[in-house]
């Protein structure tokens, strides 16, 4: 499993962007995890296959998560895409990524020249999409986030979106290899944001996994500089990627 991350920041950040990945799985399936305001360039910038995409997971529905998708459409129309393209992720996927679609480029769904199909999925299940297992549980968000575990039957990854941890989390970071977590702060001073030492509690808890470390609060994040690549060198296990790094698992 291949990790190229687009962007590793919060709403407002205008250096590193929003947080976003694609996930190029040992079945050949190429993924993209969530797609906010800056993630559609970002993702042309380095494919040129309108065909390439195969599913698009979307944690939940602010802006800097899923106001990407209007755009994305918009250019994969536009380079002539004809296949099928998959969008999974919480009950009102459809509505909310359609809904933006007619603001940003009213009347254009009925122009797309590919089927968009919707998959919702809920905690307490097992799902098969696009030949991978997933299964997702809730975090601790200002709105409903589902935080994903995902297994191509050779790795298994877990990304949280955004929010902090809850008891459900433990379980599905203990079966990963890699975790991919937002850490907006160095403490838990937000109620409905992580922070990294939520990720290291949170490793005590599930056991070895590396974690990568996104979403960072951008004034944080520089004006904490030192603090963080202390943390990270006491710390191997944590990982803090930028805009482009690529990471197997």
């Amino acid at each position: 499993m291949k990790l190229s991350f687009l962007g590793v920041g919060e709403a407002c950040d205008p250096e590193h962007g929003n947080t976003s990945f694609q996930v190029v799985t040992a079945n050949n399936v190429h993924l993209l995890c969530d797609c906010g305001f800056t993630i559609p360039h970002a993702y042309f910038a380095g494919c040129q296959d309108a065909e390439q995409l195969d599913l698009v997971w979307i944690s939940h529905f602010h802006g800097d998560h899923f106001f990407g998708m209007p755009l994305l459409l918009l250019r994969l129309w536009e380079m002539g895409r004809c296949r099928p393209l998959t969008v999974c992720g919480q009950r009102g996927v459809g509505e909310h990524v359609m809904g933006a679609m007619d603001l940003a480029f009213s009347g254009f769904a009925a122009k797309l020249s590919f089927a968009v199909r919707f998959v919702e999925v809920e905690p307490g299940k097992t799902h098969q999409v696009a030949g991978l297992s997933l299964r997702t549980v809730e975090t601790a968000h200002g709105q409903r986030n589902l935080g994903l575990l995902l297994d191509d039957g050779e790795r298994k990854l877990y990304y949280s979106g955004d929010g902090r941890p809850t008891a459900e989390v433990v379980d599905l970071v203990r079966q990963s290899d890699l975790a991919v977590h937002e850490a907006f702060k160095l403490q838990d001073e937000f109620p409905y944001h992580g922070s990294i030492t939520g990720c290291l509690q949170l490793a005590d808890k599930s056991g070895p996994c590396n974690f990568a470390l996104v979403h960072l609060e951008r004034r944080f994040r520089h004006e904490q500089a030192m603090v963080i690549n202390s943390l990270l060198q006491a710390h191997p296990h944590l990982i803090l990627p930028t805009r482009g790094t690529q990471l197997d698992i």
